[in-house]
């Protein structure tokens, strides 16, 4: 399972985003997060700009949620089956 989550460096809800979700991980439910800066690329600042941090499952499904973790949402993708 991977995460992608759109972050700021400066951003201290994107911070508190990446820490809850990385709460969630356990041996039995392990994860990867890939944190993409979004200041680092213009098309990202004008899709995502001030609704950092967002956080998705699949590049290709909606977000699962932005400013602060869904733990329902994030809970739900992690016990699907595959």
């Amino acid at each position: 399972m991977k995460f992608t989550l759109y972050s700021r460096s400066y951003c201290h809800l994107c911070q508190d985003m990446l820490d809850a979700l990385l709460a969630l991980q356990t041996p039995e439910r392990p994860f990867t997060v890939d944190v993409i800066d979004v200041d680092a690329d213009p098309a990202l600042v004008a899709r995502f700009d001030e609704l950092v941090p967002v956080l998705f499952a699949a590049l290709d499904e909606p977000e699962l949620c932005h400013y602060f973790l869904d733990e329902g949402k994030v809970r739900a993708v992690l016990t699907s089956p595959a």
